[in-house]
């Protein structure tokens, strides 16, 4: 009797044991695929970002970066999946890409292209959405130190440069809007605004300078244009009270 309740306890403390090892194993699974989803969800940004690159200025620079970035990813997966096929083969690719975009950056002119606005409102928004997504990218890796500063410090200069040129133009563009429909109170509000951001800008180049010029003489534009209005309205104010004024007093009619 006593053998079999020792068999019992001794099966029972298997069965638990088992239990108490697969469950681990499914929680390490379950750790491991958490993981490896991270990582490639890091890969899919750097793919939307790189897409998203073809309506900015060419710049196999930051291409080069995001590629790095999601080889790095890759090479984590591989880290915590090391058996998987795919893995492997998506790293093979990302070196690939990686060489050629590096051959690429380096045979590329140092001229930078003009940056050219769209006039679809929507496509700026997303343009905009998509150099902020950039600089944040490349602030993360260079506080990871997978991006020197130097390297860094050029790349975002230059996404600011396009930043502050999109929040600029856009303003200038509905106070020009709003100026042609004589809206001249709402004109100037988006000018002042302008204005205010090219001055506050920390980095002052050709472009704001040029701008705060060409501001400056459409904002006098529009206060000679107000003085003219507020003219023609108080003259015609005073033409109004001077009618009023005739009517008043002007002889009665006999019948």
């Amino acid at each position: 009797m006593g053998i079999i309740i020792a068999l019992i306890v001794a099966l029972v403390i298997i069965v638990v044991g088992v239990s108490a090892l697969q469950q681990h194993k499914e929680k390490q699974e379950k750790e491991q695929r958490t993981k490896a989803a991270k990582q490639k969800a890091i890969i899919d940004e750097n793919e939307e970002l790189i897409l998203n690159l073809a309506n900015l200025p060419s710049n196999p620079n930051i291409t080069n970066i995001l590629i790095r970035r999601s080889l790095n990813a890759a090479k984590a997966m591989k880290a915590i999946l090391p058996e998987s096929k795919t893995i492997r083969s998506k790293i093979g690719e990302l070196e690939a890409r990686l060489s050629a975009s590096q051959d690429l950056a380096g045979a590329q002119s140092e001229k930078e292209e003009m940056f050219i606005l769209p006039d679809n409102e929507q496509q700026l928004v997303s343009i905009l959405q998509s150099i902020k997504r950039l600089r944040a990218t490349l602030k993360s890796e260079q506080s990871k130190g997978a991006l020197d500063a130097q390297a860094f410090s050029h790349e975002d200069k230059k996404l600011d440069a396009m930043q502050l040129q999109i929040g600029v133009e856009s303003l200038l563009k509905r106070g020009n809007m709003a100026y042609q429909k004589e809206m001249l109170g709402s004109a100037r509000q988006y000018f002042e605004k302008a204005m205010q951001t090219l001055s506050a800008h920390p980095i002052q180049t050709e472009y704001t300078t040029n701008k705060k010029a060409e501001v400056e003489i459409q904002l006098e534009e529009i206060t000679n244009a107000l003085k003219s209005t507020n003219a023609k309205d108080a003259a015609k104010k005073a033409k109004d009270q001077e009618d009023d004024l005739d009517m008043l007093f002007q002889p009665k009619k006999k019948w």
